[in-house]
């Protein structure tokens, strides 16, 4: 089957690549490497020793993405586009709000002319906002804690309704949470344009000499070291968790939301401890004040996920720091300039 990705060429896409080609999926790309890079779609081409067809394309230019459709027999869409830093959606929310959404409307659009309506949706933990309880379960209350979240909760509404409207289209919303780590290779990895908002790439590029210190925002809160607690994911296994979805679709699941993530919380601070045995050295960090939007802890109940996808995460910390820093000692500039 032909596979369009939105976003195709960023982190969580790419990798994905990888693993729809090994199970036997065509990859078409669309991307508008605003906070990507074509390189990582050249490097998926070596991993598998297939072709990649890639389309520089931004969703919201809709005339664009309709000549996509109309080259491409698109048998199904994984829609990864989209601004997606926490801390930027505080500072900028009209910015999220206008790019993320209209993306959405967009692709849609071209999906429904084109009578493509197997789509599975790139979502975020960050639906749940600050949870009641932990793990998480899909059931759980939805109360976004900022703009990045209440995007991804508002397109999730509009694919609801989209499939009430008409019951033929087939929708996965996939609720994953903190993708880490890179394909073994090293070849592909997390490579943000600017300084990483994320933890894992922040520490790489401390251990790399890049930057000179990790901050930990909040030693505070209540958990055991006081520092922020996530469900940290391998990226490979998340992108396993996308073919399994794939699968999903083809039983005419309707509408299917599930988590994807191991059950299981790291802190920051164990996070550096990690990743320093993985990498050799220390890693220099300093307290600073909480971020806006954070929360003090959140990991899944992964458990519908291994029910009705026979999917479940198989790597752990070890592998997810160590495959980090292969990919970040081999790349000490990430994908290098375009």
């Amino acid at each position: 089957m032909n596979i369009l990705l939105t976003g195709g060429a960023g982190y969580i896409g790419s990798h994905t690549c990888v693993s729809l080609i090994e199970s036997g999926h065509r990859a078409v790309v669309a991307d508008n490497l605003s906070n990507s890079s074509a390189e990582a779609v050249k490097r998926v081409e070596r991993i598998t020793g297939q072709k990649v067809r890639f389309y520089k394309t931004d969703l919201r230019d809709t005339p664009a993405v309709e000549e996509i459709f109309k080259s491409e027999s698109i048998g199904c869409v994984i829609h990864f586009a989209g601004l997606k830093s926490v801390a930027e959606s505080v500072e900028k929310p009209l910015a999220y709000y206008e790019n993320n959404l209209d993306a959405t409307f967009s692709l849609c659009e071209a999906m429904r002319k084109f009578s493509v309506k197997n789509l599975v949706f790139s979502s975020s933990a960050t639906v749940y906002g600050n949870p009641q309880n932990v793990p998480i379960k899909e059931d759980a209350p939805v109360a976004p804690f900022n703009p990045y979240g209440r995007t991804k909760l508002m397109i999730e509404q509009v694919l609801e309704d989209l499939h009430a409207s008409d019951p033929s289209w087939n929708i996965v919303l996939l609720r994953y949470f903190n993708p880490v780590g890179a394909h073994p290779s090293g070849l592909i990895g997390e490579d943000p344009a600017d300084i990483p908002n994320n933890l894992m790439p922040y520490i790489s590029r401390v251990a790399i000499g890049r930057l000179d210190e990790v901050r930990v925002f909040g030693n505070d809160y209540p958990t055991p070291d006081a520092t922020g607690v996530r469900d940290y994911i391998h990226v490979m296994d998340l992108a396993q968790g996308h073919v399994r979805a794939l699968e999903k679709l083809s039983e005419k699941c309707g509408l299917f939301t599930c988590n994807l993530g191991t059950g299981r919380g790291y802190s920051v601070l164990e996070m550096i401890s990690a990743f320093e045995k993985a990498c050799g050295k220390k890693i220099p960090y300093r307290i600073t004040e909480r971020r806006p939007g954070d929360i003090a802890e959140c990991w899944a109940d992964p458990s519908l996920a291994q029910k009705e996808l026979g999917w479940r995460a198989k790597y752990g910390i070890e592998d997810m720091c160590a495959h980090a820093w292969r990919w970040q000692s081999m790349n000490p500039e990430g994908y290098g300039k375009e």
